[in-house]
């Protein structure tokens, strides 16, 4: 086998056997990792008592991670080492690239606390370290992989488009003193090796947002259950459910599924990148991850968030104004009506065959009204007329209007009702009891005629800016007629009305009453229903 075999289809290689070429790929990547171990060991005892003991825990951790290396190589690429079947070759890719990960990232992070401590001395070998760990992927990726570009610097975007106006764009905005006017934004970082988790959770902080580490899919799925976040930063390979599986859940619930998720890998396959963001991914960084990338692809995917988020605030806030305009609709005309008129009709009247239509009026509120305050005479008359509309519901009436004092409603429109006589009937008498307790309640003496008649009507909408639903026909104007020439107190109503509550309420014929228009009727008064308490 040859130093760099080719690749095959979808990117897969065959795993070194070769015993003189694995002592080779040993040679090459033990060079890089001598340098990482060599130059922490120099800065550790270099910054022994200049550094606080959190620089030092991080040194610390970039030669365990050397150490780590040089234990993997051994093992995996060793003398006696098995040749790794073709099944198992992506996870021991995976698994040789996450301490250099985590070299890296510890170096940047030294790197950038030397300017902040002033140990600017320690920097360059702070930069040898990362570029030996660069090497060492770059080696790796050529040796037992497909290879890939050489890892660009630290301060060096990997994308053309990745511009500094695209990292610092969608930023939190701070004031001098570095306080933000909003809440960190919530990052949910998911991988099972810890290390990796205290890397990305310390830069998260350093770029000021709010770390969350999981340390598999199903700790990220509850804890987004308990408490949503902005983002979700997720691992590929992971014990238990994988990346991919974590992705499909989180895609699948409707209350977790507009959660932008950002995947970050060692995984670098364009296949399995492909993937992540068929199935709803926003974005997908290789490890180790550039700050500056990081920074970027958070605020990118934080932006559309918040626009997501703003969308479907506009959306409901379109939902309750569009209920609230169904509700003022509502007052003001039937519920089929207004039906109709949303879905597009201009032209809404029909014919109905029998109805009762009700008018009441107020007797003396006029005066009343002269002798009071114009809020208290507004306040009491919305008062009585609110408590009609609660009869009106109760007992199945339409309201049609009010003018002034008086009162109008219908009963069997515009759904038909057989009783729609005893409705009206019944409604009538509450308002009779309603302004008694009034009265009583407001030291009032104020009554009310009413007038009942049945027979046919047209109804419709008129006006085109403010809808009115009205009736019209000869029985509207007999019912006005019946409440006009009424007496305070009772209800006066037609002989078809009373035909239609024979039996059912008492009546008292009036005797023959000068309609204007229609000459002599016979007219009724209306007593207590029937068999009901009084």
């Amino acid at each position: 086998m040859s130093d760099s075999a080719p690749a095959g289809a979808g990117g897969a290689v065959d795993p070194p056997t070769s015993r003189p070429s694995l002592a080779k790929i040993r040679h090459e990547l033990r060079t890089p990792v001598n340098h990482i171990i060599g130059y922490s060991e120099i800065l550790r005892e270099e910054a022994e008592g200049l550094a606080p003991a959190s620089f030092l825990q991080d040194l610390e951790r970039i030669d365990a991670g050397g150490h780590r290396l040089l234990a993997l190589i051994g093992t995996h690429l060793g003398e006696d080492a098995p040749a790794p079947a073709r099944a198992n070759w992506r996870e021991l890719h995976h698994e040789l690239r996450t301490p250099v990960h985590q070299v890296i990232g510890y170096s940047e992070l030294l790197a950038e606390r030397c300017d902040e401590l002033g140990l600017l001395r320690f920097k360059p070998d702070l930069e040898r370290i990362r570029a030996a760990a660069a090497e060492w992927l770059r080696l790796m990726e050529t040796r037992l992989g497909e290879p890939v570009p050489e890892t660009p610097p630290a301060t060096a975007s990997r994308h053309p488009g990745d511009t500094e106006f695209a990292e610092t764009r969608f930023l939190r905005r701070t004031d001098e003193t570095g306080s933000s006017d909003e809440p960190a934004a919530r990052v949910l970082v998911t991988d099972d090796d810890a290390a990796n988790r205290d890397l990305l959770c310390r830069r998260l902080r350093r770029l000021g947002y709010e770390p969350v580490p999981c340390e598999d899919g199903a700790r990220l799925l509850e804890a987004l259950r308990q408490e949503p976040a902005d983002v979700v930063l997720l691992d590929m390979l992971m014990p238990g459910l994988n990346g991919e599986e974590v992705l499909c859940r989180l895609k699948a619930d409707e209350n977790l599924r507009d959660i932008p998720v950002v995947v970050v890998s060692a995984l670098d396959e364009t296949e399995g990148i492909a993937r992540c963001i068929a199935l709803g991914a926003e974005d997908y960084l290789t490890k180790p991850v550039e700050p500056a990338l990081l920074r970027a692809r958070l605020s990118v995917a934080l932006e559309k968030k918040r626009l997501r988020d703003a969308e479907q605030g506009y959306l409901r806030q379109i939902e309750q104004e569009r209920a609230r305009s169904d509700r003022l609709l509502l007052n003001v005309l039937p519920r089929p009506a207004a039906e109709r008129l949303k879905h597009g009709e201009t032209m809404i009247v029909d014919r109905f065959p029998e109805v009762t239509v009700l008018f009441g009026d107020l007797v003396g509120f006029t005066t009343f009204a002269s002798q009071h305050a114009p809020e208290r005479v507004v306040e009491l008359l919305n008062e009585v007329f609110s408590t009609f509309d609660d009869l009106a519901a109760r007992f199945g009436l339409e309201k049609i209007k009010t003018i002034g004092d008086a009162y109008m409603g219908v009963a069997g429109l515009p759904e038909s009702c057989p009783d729609h006589a005893v409705a009206a009937a019944r409604m009538a008498l509450g308002m009779l009891r309603t302004l008694d307790a009034f009265n009583a309640c407001h030291r009032t003496a104020m009554q009310m005629r009413i007038g009942l008649n049945t027979g046919s009507v047209i109804a419709g909408i008129i006006g085109r800016h403010k809808f009115s639903y009205d009736l019209w026909g000869d029985t509207v104007n007999i019912a006005s007629r019946m409440e006009s020439q009424g007496e305070p107190g009772v209800i006066q109503l037609t002989e078809s009305t009373a035909a239609l509550l024979q039996g059912r309420f008492e009546l008292r014929p009036r005797g023959p009453v000068l309609i204007k228009g229609r000459g002599r009727m016979a007219t009724f008064l209306l007593g207590q229903e029937l068999g009901a308490r009084s």
